[in-house]
């Protein structure tokens, strides 16, 4: 069987990256930027009174001039104005662009104030250029602000904004579908009977794919049934760029998945990663570019490999650069019996002095869902036999 890093290698090979588009600012939050942007102009592209008070010229301070006439009030979004002479002064709001002929902003909590005149107090040092955001300080003209593969967050956003984007180029969102199959299952709310189950898997799936941004996000659910999963298949193949399949992987007399997308012609790439818990991990590519990944039907397999392998696949797919896994270290030791990697459902905790932990939360097996509740996610620990010690740093994912 395939290892995990193997498996993973196999799915970013065979991923086809999806269509660029244009999309106008405010609309794409989440999104993958597809373009570099540049600064359109000095950031800041003016200095930039970073405090009210008063601005005035710090060698006239320096010389001995403690009082001074209040010449005008320079308000952010105005022209400049000009400082008049060496004895006055210009009161001024942050963000405002600094007078002409000025170089340096007293607070207005160190200065005094009467009779259109300021004083300055007799321990109040003035410095050129302090309390002044300088212009270009922060980038020049030109500078490559933004690079392609940059998911786009509140600060990339506001950045893009600063460069005059009202469009940007990103990455179209997937069209993804999650599908449920088995007889067994019964959507909440109705009545059920004791041999069966709640469908719950793609109510998981989707809340961790709209969590991480994706929206286009459909779901379906199919019984057992070769020639009604062969149709509802084709169909998805059709219209989805991703087909996210819950249970039917398995070697039993109804896990028809396998056969079912072999007669539509997907091509399986592998099926089984030596993994507890989700061996039976099925991943394939339809002729049409379609992915499709077959999770286990037990719950706890199903996020374990939704989080590992289909949202980082999904991100590269949009062109994202995507960070090295998170570290963190384990809390207490960690017996690993199998020649298998281990998916260590976890708690993050920290400690007093700040450093996070990685607290294992053991399920009682794949299907033990609830076990899951209060968990950050999980921890890959290497295969056994072995013990990894407190302390072992390895590979932490969040749901």
């Amino acid at each position: 069987m395939l290892t995990p890093a193997e498996a993973e290698k196999l799915i970013g090979e065979r991923l086809a990256c999806l269509p660029i588009e244009s999309l106008p600012l405010a609309q794409c939050a989440g999104a993958v930027l597809r373009e570099n942007i540049y600064a359109e102009r000095d950031q800041p592209p003016f200095d930039r009174v970073a405090m009210d008070g008063v601005a005035l010229q710090s060698e006239a301070v320096k010389a001995g001039h403690r009082r001074y006439r209040i010449q005008a009030v320079q308000a952010a979004g105005d022209p400049a104005l000009t400082l008049a002479s060496r004895t006055a002064c210009i009161e001024v709001m942050t963000g405002a662009i600094l007078p002409v002929d000025c170089d340096a902003v007293v607070p207005v909590e160190q200065i005094v104030s009467r009779d259109g005149e300021i004083e300055l107090g007799a321990d109040v040092q003035v410095e050129r250029w302090q309390n002044v955001h300088r212009r270009g300080s922060d980038s020049r003209q030109g500078a490559l602000l933004l690079s392609t593969g940059t998911r786009l967050t509140a600060p990339e956003v506001a950045i893009a904004a600063s460069a005059g984007m009202a469009r940007v180029r990103v990455s179209s969102q997937p069209m993804v579908v999650v599908i449920s199959t088995g007889n067994e299952l019964i959507e909440p709310g109705e009545p059920i009977l004791p041999h069966q189950v709640r469908r719950s898997n793609v109510y998981a799936i989707v809340s961790a794919l709209r969590r991480q941004g994706f929206q286009r996000v459909a779901d379906d659910h199919v019984r057992d049934d070769a020639e009604v999963l062969r149709a509802r298949l084709k169909f998805h193949l059709d219209t989805h760029d991703v087909l996210i399949l819950s249970g039917g992987v398995s070697m039993g007399r109804f896990d028809l998945v396998p056969s079912v997308l072999k007669e539509l012609g997907v091509e399986v790439v592998f099926h089984k990663v030596a993994q507890r818990p989700g061996k039976p991990l099925w991943f394939g590519v339809a002729p049409s570019g379609a992915a499709v990944f077959a999770l286990p039907g037990n719950p706890v397999s199903t996020l374990v490999c939704l989080a590992r392998y289909v949202v980082p696949a999904l991100f590269a797919s949009m062109g994202q650069t995507l960070r090295p896994p998170e570290k963190i270290a384990l809390s207490a030791p960690v017996n690993v019996g199998a020649a298998t990697a281990l998916f260590m459902p976890v708690r993050v905790d920290i400690d007093d002095w700040g450093r996070a932990w990685a607290v294992p939360c053991p399920t009682n097996g794949s299907g033990d869902f609830v076990a899951l509740a209060g968990t950050d996610g999980f921890v890959e620990l290497p295969p056994g036999p072995n013990v990894y010690p407190k302390g072992f740093v390895t590979r932490l994912y969040r749901w």
